[in-house]
């Protein structure tokens, strides 16, 4: 039987983050989780986010019991697990050694693209709920102990190419190349967290990735936030794949 890959690709809301679990969820070797530490989150921040009751009822609210349940057996007997994580979710106290026995992948949007997504989503918006800080604490976590950079993509560059660009992503994490990966049904899918219905609208419309989008010129309080934010995508970007 041939080794797991244990995929976690950390992001923040907004990111192109559920288009790319469409698009590992084409590969048949794969199997996708959908945030699986956002009720753990939830309850551990008391936050009043959309649908809460609803995600709270349907993940496992223990930190470490969603730890033991994304290291264990690969439902269906897949050999490729991805697991779509939300680096804010991350809060103080979670275990994160977890993250040694796993592939780490940095997916990256620019901060004003994210937010001006965001805004249309949440009425309110702070720099933590966007995850460019986390993001970031975690990114130099695994570059600590791996005495390496990790795997850093830009949603801007798999949109303008996403074959390149997803090419260069599996040879980096050690899977071959699968063209599946262009496209999904569309609609909504199994796999999707409970939350779908509030923030998927896009992605349930789509069969592939779209071209970038333009972006407009955000509010003054929000571009406070995308100023405080570009340090940290800055930062991490100039590791992503092709600079």
């Amino acid at each position: 039987m041939s080794a797991v890959r244990r995929i976690a690709m950390w992001s923040g809301p907004r990111n192109l983050s559920t288009a790319m679990m469409r698009s590992f969820s084409s590969r048949a070797d794969c199997f996708v989780s959908d945030e699986p530490f956002y009720a753990a989150y939830l309850k551990a921040t008391g936050l009043d986010h959309p649908m809460r009751e609803e995600v709270m009822a349907s993940q496992p609210q223990d930190a470490e019991a969603v730890v033991r349940q994304i290291l264990g057996p690969v439902p269906g007997g897949k050999t490729v697990w991805y697991q779509k994580h939300m680096s804010h979710h991350m809060v103080d106290g979670f275990p994160l050694d977890w993250m040694d026995r796993v592939t780490n992948v940095f997916l990256l949007r620019a901060p004003e693209r994210v937010l001006a997504s965001y805004a249309q989503k949440r009425e309110s918006v702070t720099l933590a709920d966007i995850g460019f800080e986390g993001q970031a604490m975690l990114f130099d976590r695994v570059a600590q102990r791996t005495g390496k950079a990790p795997v850093v993509v830009d949603s801007d560059d798999i949109r303008r190419d996403p074959e390149r660009t997803l090419s260069a992503l599996c040879k980096a994490v050690g899977l071959e190349w699968d063209p599946a990966m262009l496209t999904w049904p569309k609609g909504a899918h199994a796999e999707d967290g409970v939350w779908g219905p509030h923030w998927y609208g896009a992605v349930y419309n789509s069969t592939g990735f779209s071209p970038p989008d333009e972006a407009g010129e955000l509010p003054g309080w929000l571009a406070k936030i995308a100023d405080e934010a570009r340090p940290f995508y800055e930062r991490m970007r100039g590791f992503r794949l092709g600079a």
